[in-house]
């Protein structure tokens, strides 16, 4: 599987207040609504300019601060495909994961790509191809690309178990007759 985008670039050490404001946590459930807030202490442009499958590339330790999943679920609904980093916060990386949004540790494309470029991600060949050249990145795991196919943790774990996969915002607080 291939993927292109636009990319955003992002400094370090960008935390997950930054990333989806802290304001918000408590008072927006909706994922289109998170999106529209995304990023728009360090980059207000972002939440209006960016389109589906545009791709997020960052320094360090993307994601630290809290543990809170509304810093993943707003990029996802965004419409990012995915971030490439120099690092990832831990916790960062996990959630990213389990919402079915590709986490790519990569510092050297990370250093080599521009702000805007137009990149490829080439899954299978475990490659990020830019115009500075191509960048070899580590595979996932077979677990985290089986979640990853499957678009989230609870996507996969529903369809092994044979049970209806509830809809994305089923989890975020939202009191609806389809959450499980």
């Amino acid at each position: 599987m291939r993927l292109r985008g636009r990319v955003w670039k992002y400094r370090d050490n960008v935390n997950t207040d930054v990333i989806f404001p802290g304001k918000y946590t408590y008072t927006i459930t909706d994922p289109a609504e998170m999106a529209r807030h995304a990023l728009e202490d360090l980059d207000p442009a972002f939440a209006r300019e960016v389109r589906p499958g545009d791709l997020i590339v960052a320094g360090r330790n993307w994601g630290c601060g809290s543990s809170r999943e509304q810093a993943v679920i707003a990029l996802k609904a965004a419409g990012v495909r995915a971030i490439i980093a120099k690092s990832f916060a831990r916790i960062y990386f996990r959630n990213a994961v389990n919402h079915g949004l590709l986490p790519i540790i990569c510092p050297e494309a990370v250093d080599a790509i521009a702000p805007g470029e137009e990149i490829e991600i080439d899954l299978e060949a475990h490659l990020i191809r830019c115009r500075a050249g191509d960048f070899p990145f580590p595979p996932l795991s077979p677990t985290v690309q089986a979640i990853l196919e499957a678009g989230g943790l609870i996507p996969m774990l529903c369809r092994r178990l044979g049970l209806p996969v509830p809809p994305e915002d089923a989890f975020l607080g939202k009191a609806t007759s389809e959450a499980p």
